[in-house]
C-alpha cells in the first residue's frame, strides 16, 4: 500500500524554524519527484517546492531563500526545512509523490498521484 506520512509541524514564533518530514512506505521514493504543498483556511492549495529524483529543486517565489527541500533516498524520506517563518506561512502542509521522476508542472499539483494526510504549521507570537 502506497503511503506518505508527514510529521514535524507545530506552533512556532515568527522568525523561527521547523523541519517537516515525509516518510514513504510501499514504494521507492527515489523513483519519483516529491512535492510539498500547503493550504491555508479559505485559500486554494499552493505549491511550495518540488525535488526531482535527481535532486533538482524548485520553489515558489514566496518561500525562495527561506525554505529548503531535500531527500534521503536511503531513508525513503523527503524533508522541507523552513526558516525565517512568517505568519503567512501558516497552513496545513502536504507532501506528494509525482507520477514522474521530474517536477513537470509541479506547482498545480495535478500530476501528483499519492498524497499524505498533512501536518499543521502555525506561525504566531
Amino acid at each position: 500500500q502506497l503511503q506518505l506520512v508527514e510529521s514535524g509541524g507545530g506552533l512556532v514564533q515568527p522568525g523561527g524554524s521547523l523541519r517537516l518530514s515525509c516518510q514513504a512506505s510501499g514504494f521507492t521514493l527515489a523513483n519519483y519527484a516529491i512535492g510539498w504543498f500547503r493550504q491555508a483556511p479559505g485559500k486554494e492549495r499552493e505549491g511550495v517546492s518540488c525535488i526531482s529524483s535527481g535532486s533538482f529543486t524548485n520553489y515558489a517565489d514566496s518561500v525562495k531563500g527561506r525554505f529548503t527541500i531535500s531527500r534521503d533516498n536511503a531513508e525513503n524520506t523527503a524533508y522541507l526545512q523552513m526558516n525565517s517563518l512568517k505568519p503567512e506561512d501558516t497552513a496545513i502542509y502536504y507532501c506528494a509523490a509525482h507520477r514522474l521522476r521530474w517536477c513537470r508542472s509541479w506547482s498545480s499539483g495535478a500530476d501528483f498521484g499519492s498524497w499524505g494526510q498533512g501536518t499543521q504549521v502555525t506561525v504566531s507570537s
